[in-house]
């Protein structure tokens, strides 16, 4: 075969060659031991958790050695595409503080870096040169079989290969056409896809040193691979191995679906004549389905936590998730974070060699402990900030009133705040309004007052708050309202929780439960922050008035 002929046969309009963009693109000037990472999403949809869970490894592991993270939108997938979803990777990136240092920046804004383009439909040129190269070198052929083979199609002719010769070689039939038959099915106009000539051994294996999965024996790759589509364009066959080649990436972190074809990958690599980067095939990340009790992939149809979009509607500091998938990805950052409560995440000495191949559980009660922990050291004044921030955007009345009661909702956030053991009751700012209605008369419920536990007669509930009304003090510090809630209590039945435990049938209850009722009386609620300080945040004619309410209609 004349390797040469039927190159300029399949690719007569392609001028440019490989070291033409070898020269465009030079190595990159970076200090001893940089990694150059990238993120490479298809725009087929949201940007998925585990998306970012990759990401997050490319770039803690390129700040880690002074190195870049760039971005990469791979769409040559055009039937796939969705308007606005390379926007969505690239402001997600940004938001959950993962952007890039190079790359695709948005569309129609003007790229950062020398290695563009960073979109794949703009680089088809480049994959030709390549593609073309392939041909010279007697390592890919035109294939004219019919493209649209389905899975059913595929099984049946793998089974009746096993059956026939024992191994299944996925070789295609038209490697074995002469340049007479290719040059007429070329005039009868003829579709035709560009296919790896495969010179692998199924029954040989190789070493390869995965960065996650250590050393691993793989079989040599015996697929005629497709390297371009019949439609001119690559697959990500072709198209990473070039990509990565040209921008010079050196650590490529993939999912784990990856693994299986990346003997072909190489065998691509090693067709070019071209050294591949180091690989890093991360664990799938998980969730335990509740209808079956089973493990499964994090998936798009069924958690809506699948799409990061999903924790900025909802309100968590964008942190909050960056730690938690630190903690699957490292095992030991847990320890570093309680070790190292003030220091920012990135000051976590990562490692690639710490991830652990076996596939993680994404746990949103574990996510939401940590948010609740991140709130927690917020100084009230910011968090009223950042509160009204994502309310500006996801709701807008409750924004407004935030606004208009600012001085009181600041102080109402200070109450158990700023000190050594600051309460978590906060997870994500959806949470606030729920948490804290009671306190704005726009969504407080009177009728919630009326929820007492059965556990205290409603006689001797309406006696002890008609006692406290009358001997409430406005002007009492803590300690002096707390005496006077227990001599009242005390006067009506109540005992000390010591005196209660041990003759409990002897009093209406401990004075724990009749500040309780207080409690309940005021807010609806049987757990909040401080109730001196909701107390005194409420004011004295509310707090008289919520009582009597009470009173009135117990």
């Amino acid at each position: 075969m004349d390797y040469k002929k039927l190159a300029t046969l399949l690719y007569n309009d392609v001028t440019l060659t490989p070291e033409y963009f070898y020269e465009k693109y030079p190595e990159r000037k970076l200090s001893p031991g940089a990694e150059v990472t990238r993120t490479a999403p298809s725009p087929t949809g949201f940007f998925h958790t585990g998306s970012l869970f990759g990401a997050m490894i490319d770039k803690l592991e390129a700040d880690r050695t002074n190195g870049i993270f760039y971005l990469r939108i791979e769409d040559t997938d055009q039937k796939r595409k969705i308007e606005n979803a390379a926007n969505v990777a690239y402001n997600m990136l940004c938001a959950f503080n993962t952007k890039p240092n190079e790359g695709f920046a948005g569309e129609g804004k003007l790229e950062v870096g020398e290695y563009g383009s960073y979109v794949q439909s703009q680089r088809i040129d480049i994959y030709k040169a390549f593609a073309k190269r392939l041909v010279e070198l007697g390592r890919a052929f035109p294939c004219f079989c019919k493209q649209s083979e389905g899975k059913e199609d595929i099984k049946e002719r793998r089974l009746k290969q096993l059956e026939e010769t024992g191994t299944i070689i996925e070789q295609d039939p038209c490697r074995n056409l002469d340049l007479a038959e290719i040059e007429l099915n070329l005039k009868m106009g003829k579709p035709w896809a560009l296919k790896l000539l495969s010179q692998g051994d199924p029954n040989k294996t190789f070493e390869f040193n995965d960065l996650i999965k250590g050393k691993r024996e793989l079989h040599e790759n015996c697929k005629d691979i497709v390297l371009m589509k019949s439609n001119g364009i690559p697959p990500y066959s072709l198209a990473h191995v070039v990509d990565d080649t040209l921008m010079h990436t050196t650590i490529v972190v993939r999912g784990e679906e990856w693994w299986a074809s990346l003997n072909a990958h190489l065998e691509v690599f090693r067709a070019l004549g071209i050294k591949p980067p180091k690989y890093a095939h991360t664990p799938v990340v998980c969730k335990l389905d509740e209808a079956t009790g089973n493990k499964r992939k994090l998936s798009k149809r069924y958690d809506p936590e699948a799409d990061t979009r999903y924790f900025l509607e909802q309100g968590y500091p964008t942190v909050a998730l960056n730690e938690y998938l630190l903690n699957l990805l490292n095992s030991d950052f847990e320890n570093w974070r309680r070790a190292n409560p003030n220091l920012p995440y990135t000051d976590f000495p990562f490692s690639i060699k710490k991830i652990s191949s076996s596939n993680p559980m994404f746990d949103l009660v574990k996510i939401n402990d940590i948010s609740k922990n991140i709130i927690s050291r917020i100084p009230a004044k910011q968090l009223l900030r950042n509160i009204v921030d994502w309310a500006n955007e996801h709701d807008t009345e409750f924004a407004k009133v935030l606004l208009a009661n600012q001085n009181f909702a600041e102080k109402l956030l200070a109450v158990d705040r700023e000190n050594d053991r600051p309460r978590k009751d906060i997870a994500h700012y959806s949470e606030v309004k729920n948490i804290f209605s009671y306190m704005f008369e726009e969504y407080f419920d009177k009728a919630s007052t009326l929820n007492f536990d059965d556990k205290i007669s409603k006689e001797n509930i309406k006696k002890f708050l008609t006692e406290y009304l009358k001997d409430f003090c406005f002007d009492d510090d803590k300690q002096e309202w707390f005496e006077r809630l227990k001599a009242t209590a005390q006067a009506c039945g109540f005992a000390n929780m010591k005196e209660y435990k041990v003759e409990p049938e002897k009093y209406v209850g401990s004075v724990a439960d009749a500040s309780n009722l207080v409690r309940v009386a005021l807010t609806g609620r049987t757990t909040t922050p401080d109730l001196f300080e909701i107390i005194k945040l409420l004011g004295k004619s509310k707090v008289a008035e919520r009582l009597q309410y009470v009173l009135n209609n117990i």
